[in-house]
This record gives C-alpha cells, structure tokens and sequence, in this order.
C-alpha cells in the first residue's frame, strides 16, 4: 500500500485507516455522519493526494488531449477546467478525469488514483501514434487537499491566507512563488461533494503545512473518503468502477453533456455516436425504495420478479434521510416513475426509479 503525505498526520488524529486504490486512507476520523453535515453544513477538508496527474505537453499537446478526452478543449481558455472521459473505441471508459488548461500547449490531466498505472500506459502508447508531446508523470511532485463546503471561501482566504474568491466553479490559477519560496501552487474551484469547494496542488511539504493550519484553527474539520463517497453519491456524481467502466459507457451513465460528438474526431467517437442514435441496452437511473433497507453495490434489481439490473451505489442518504441508490438496468425500465424493487439478502423492497441527483441545497428533510 502507497502511503500520501498526510499519513502520518491521519494516524496520529485517529483516523481509521483502510486500503482504497492502492493506497492507505483515511475512511474516517470521528464518523461519517458528523464529517458528511460538516461538508453540507459547514467546512471540511480531505486528503485526496492519492488522485494522480499527468502533464501533457508539447507542440500538439491540445490535438492530443482532444483526441482521448470526450470533452472539446479546441479554444479552451487558460484558467479552465473541464469534466470529461478518456474512452475505448467500443465506447467503455478508461477513466473519467479533469482537465486544467496551464497553457497553449500544457494541459494537467488529473485521474482517479486506482486507475494511475492503466491510464499512464495508455496515454502514452495513444501519444506514440503521431503526435509531438511530451508525457509527464507528476503524481509523486503533487499532493492535494479538497477543503470543500459552503464556508470553505472563508477559510481558504481568512485560514490558508489564499486569495480565491474571483475563482468561478471549474476554473483555477496557479500562485508563483507563494510568499517568496520557489513555490507554484495550483488552487482551483472544484471538488467532489456538490457543495462549494477548493482544491489545492503543491509539493507535499506545503500540503502538509496547509493541513496543519486547517486543523488548528477549528475551522475546518478533517473527513475521510467514508463521507466523500456518501457526498458525491447524493448529488448524483459517479465513481469509477461503479456508474462507469469499461462496461458502463457515458452514453449508458447519462453523461451525454460531457461527449462532444460534434468534434471532427476522439476515441470511442463512432460507438457513442451509435450509442447515442439507437439507444442503449442498459441505463444509470436512480431508485427510491419506500423502505429503510439499504441497498448495496451488486444488489439485484427486480421488475415483477423478473431480474432487470443491479445496484451501482446505494445508502440511507444522510441528508434526506431516504434510502436510494443507483443502478444499471435495462433500458425499457428506466423512465422516471417505474416501479421497480430492489432484493436485499432474502427479502425484496419496493421502490421507484427518481433523478440520479437524490439532494440538494433546496431540498428539506422530513
């Protein structure tokens, strides 16, 4: 197991450390319910360190990255970030990504930490086919911290003394020299909880100090992946491996918006286009059971008795205290309304196919 540069710093907080990704992190340091109100709630920072990224670079460098990425970054501002996927040709994910725009020819590409060797090895071989850029693995230069919630403005400029309140969502900018060091940091308005929220790349020293200063100042409580997942999960935002993979395509995980057909070219292009046109086997849909069990990844998905898909994420949500999830399931159960049920152990619990989106900031709990 990869340990981040906050590892020291989690044990010594008590955090209860579990494997994910390759690496050790932390799942949790009090509870997930108190972490998770604290990032709807309030401020809450996370160690996501173990998140990789890739610096493309080069004379074709935005050739290049449209060509794997979904997305269009052809006239992309600097200071931008876009959400999108690299793909297959059959239109299956390698991995769902950020990409920052440094410069004209200098894209940082950020991945999923489970996925940094696959992703590694297959931009660089689709970098081999033609094109004048330069691959460069920094995910041992960078640690990150997300500091994420509807405080999160004030402690980033009132704590970290970081200046970041012209910042839109999804767009960054880099710090040269922070405070006369030889230090560039990158702060951007991103994150993974559907609150506001930051994230901030630099050398392990400074996230360190950083963390540091967050916890001191009790303005920002540390949390674990545990209320990470439970976070992006309510807000409908999908987890490699489970509402996307190589088997789960964006067009399958109503990710439509983020695939750009209209560009003259990129992997997995003419599968989506098809996808897109004659429709899909399967969908991502959200169910709402009328019960408190709490479905879990791989339970099956029932219409009238009869198999029709299985659970990708589900929980008692904690913010509406509803028990939902998402699923795969076949595309003729999918409209919103559809009664479908859902089996937990021996028994079946019936419920309702609802947005994928299962809160938000209106939203009033019973």
């Amino acid at each position: 197991m990869k340990q981040t540069c906050l590892y020291e710093k989690h044990v010594a907080l008590g955090a209860n450390m579990q494997p994910f990704g390759g690496f050790i992190m932390p799942i949790q340091y009090t509870s997930i319910i108190d972490e998770h109100n604290a990032v709807r709630n309030d401020c809450g920072v996370f160690d996501v360190s173990h998140m990789g990224e890739v610096l493309v670079s080069g004379v074709d460098a935005e050739r290049f990255v449209n060509h794997i990425f979904t997305n269009d970054v052809v006239g992309m501002p600097l200071g931008k970030i876009l959400y999108g996927m690299m793909c297959y040709e059959n239109g299956g994910v390698v991995d769902d990504l950020l990409v920052y725009k440094r410069a004209d020819h200098c894209f940082l590409l950020v991945i999923n930490a489970a996925n940094i060797d696959k992703d590694l090895q297959w931009i660089e071989e689709q970098s081999q086919k033609g094109y004048n850029v330069v691959i460069t693995d920094q995910c041992d230069y960078y640690g990150q911290l997300a500091v994420q919630g509807p405080e999160s403005e004030h402690v980033m400029e009132e704590v970290l003394k970081l200046p970041c309140s012209e910042l839109s969502f999804y767009t960054f900018k880099e710090i040269a020299n922070y405070k006369g060091t030889s230090e560039t940091i990158i702060v951007s308005r991103t994150g993974y909880t559907g609150e506001d929220g930051f994230e901030i790349y630099a050398t392990p020293s400074f996230i360190q100090e950083m963390w540091d200063k967050l916890i001191e100042s009790n303005r920002c409580k540390p949390c674990g992946l545990g209320c990470r997942d439970t976070l992006r999960f309510e807000v409908g935002l999908p987890l490699y491996g489970d509402e996307l993979s190589e088997d789960i395509s964006p067009i399958m995980a109503g990710l439509g918006i983020f695939v750009k057909l209209d560009k003259d070219e990129f992997i997995g292009k003419e599968a989506l286009l098809k996808q897109k046109t004659e429709g899909v086997a399967r969908k991502l849909v959200g169910i709402e059971l009328q019960d408190k069990a709490i479905p879990r990844h791989g339970y099956t998905v029932l219409f009238e008795g009869q198999e029709v898909g299985e659970v990708t994420t589900g929980y008692n949500s904690i913010s509406t205290g509803k028990s939902v999830c998402m699923a795969l399931v076949d595309a003729e159960h999918a409209k919103l309304g559809t009664p479908l049920e859902v089996q937990i152990r021996k028994k079946t619990f019936p419920g309702v196919v609802v947005k994928k989106r299962f809160y938000d900031k209106h939203y009033k709990k019973d």
